[in-house]
């Protein structure tokens, strides 16, 4: 059918609203801890409490969006107008989050929290209809799951840039001043989320088509989603998952720096991992249409938790084993991906079946709210750890128990929480049989 099958321009356009959001996200949960900590001057405790405490916002403004987003009816969708409107607003935040006012400590604090939650809140504005966007452009789970695919790969080659030239870039602008040299760095990648926003905006075209929830109220919705239970399974997974990513991602910069003691390999290290990273989203189509999504989604988990226990235990000394493990990791980390959010597209339309309603945005929302859960939860887990184990952001050295806190944050840590998912995702019941069946339901049902 002509709604369920993309072109490959079509992919490459809804990847590229991931390369422009993945710029930020991946700034952020890269770069952001050891900059407010080694750069702007925060204590690692003030960043876990700030980190934590902004979260507090996405309880209001994600379910908010995603309502929003299901109602917006214009021309051009009801999910694409956001990547048009926000894209510049976002950039601008961006470039503003990583620059060191002159203020004294407590204004530095207050600039930090300001900026910080603006960004976040302007990332919920663009993400959740852009996320929304990939259960409207096909309704065939497969090609979903191909888009994706597309999709993480772009978002990937961002995190591959951002990891490889943000530390060349504030070394370059900054010539020794990385307090001058972050946010003339951030600008550079601005213009490239700029680019990929409109880019994405141009080039998809939302093809399911739905009525407009305009009866029914914010409960309702609510109401509608809670009795999803294949929604809160997916919810679980992204809230546990992000915790795991995120503290693997936020420890890179101190593992090279503190571990490994070779401040030089940040950028190599990164990059490394990143690169593999891409070419595991890639291959996530062809898995899920072997074995199944649930099937593949657990081979990963293991694939990832043996790799996180074999790097912990390689020497340190021995860099070939080291990056090897860590790109190991890297190559599964990003490829059960493109396999969750198919899977949130795949409960809004269970959950339409089931109740008679299509909150596409809400859903999104909801776990794109876990996810910066799990996000939070990390984010002050991991400086937290750091804190409470001697850690001193401006010190050449670290204490032998900050940096064994490192090693585990790396390794360890997240392996627990990719271990976690897989007896979770076994009561995940929507396989492409079952997707077929409910979509040969609903359409039925539209031509009564």
């Amino acid at each position: 059918m002509s709604d369920k099958r993309l072109k490959p321009v079509e992919k490459i356009g809804y990847g590229l609203g991931d390369f422009a959001s993945n710029i930020v996200f991946q700034a952020v949960i890269i770069f952001l801890q050891p900059f407010y900590t080694n750069v702007y001057g925060l204590s690692a405790a003030a960043v876990a409490v700030m980190f934590l405490s902004v979260r507090i916002l996405d309880m209001v403004t994600d379910p908010m969006m995603g309502i929003i987003a299901d109602r917006t009816n214009t021309k051009w969708g009801r999910y694409r107008p956001y990547l048009l409107w926000f894209a510049v607003p976002f950039a601008v935040m961006l470039v503003l989050t990583f620059t060191t006012p002159d203020f004294d400590e407590s204004g530095k604090l207050i600039y930090a929290y300001v900026t910080y939650a603006l960004l976040m809140v302007i990332y919920t504005v663009v993400n959740i209809p852009y996320c929304s966007l990939g259960g409207v452009i096909s309704s065939d789970s497969h090609e979903r799951v191909s888009a994706n695919s597309y999709r993480f790969f772009l978002a990937t080659a961002a995190g591959v840039l951002i990891g490889y030239f943000i530390p060349k870039l504030v070394e370059s602008f900054g010539d020794g001043n990385e307090q001058l040299g972050y946010p003339y760095a951030m600008a550079v990648f601005s213009v490239l989320a700029i680019a990929g926003f409109l880019g994405c905006f141009a080039l998809t075209k939302e093809r399911v088509k739905q009525a407009v929830p305009d009866k029914g109220s914010f409960r309702t919705d609510i109401n509608t989603l809670f009795k999803n239970d294949q929604w809160w399974i997916v919810a679980i997974l992204f809230f546990i998952l992000l915790v795991g990513i995120v503290m693997r991602a936020a420890s890179q910069v101190n593992y090279v720096q503190f571990v490994l003691a070779d401040k030089t390999l940040i950028a190599s290290f990164i990059t490394a991992g990143l690169v593999a990273q891409m070419i595991g989203a890639m291959l996530a189509s062809p898995l899920s249409k072997k074995i199944g999504n649930v099937p593949s989604y657990i081979l990963i988990q293991v694939m990832i938790v043996l790799g996180s226990v074999a790097l912990y235990c390689f020497p340190t000394s021995n860099l070939t084993l080291v990056y090897g493990g860590f790109i190991f990791i890297s190559f599964f980390a990003q490829m059960g991906a493109p396999i969750l959010f198919t899977m949130v597209a795949d409960t809004v339309e269970y959950g339409e079946l089931k109740t008679g309603r299509r909150v596409t945005g809400l859903a999104f929302s909801g776990v794109l709210f876990t996810l910066k859960l799990g996000v939070a939860l990390a984010g002050f887990l991991t400086p937290l750890l750091l804190a409470t184990n001697g850690f001193e952001g401006t010190a050449e050295t670290q204490t032998p128990e900050a940096r064994q806190t490192i090693l585990l944050s790396l390794t360890l840590y997240p392996a627990i929480a990719h271990f976690l998912l897989i007896p979770i995702v076994t009561f995940f019941k929507l396989n492409k049989k079952r997707c077929d069946e409910i979509r040969a339901e609903l359409d039925q049902k539209a031509n009564a």
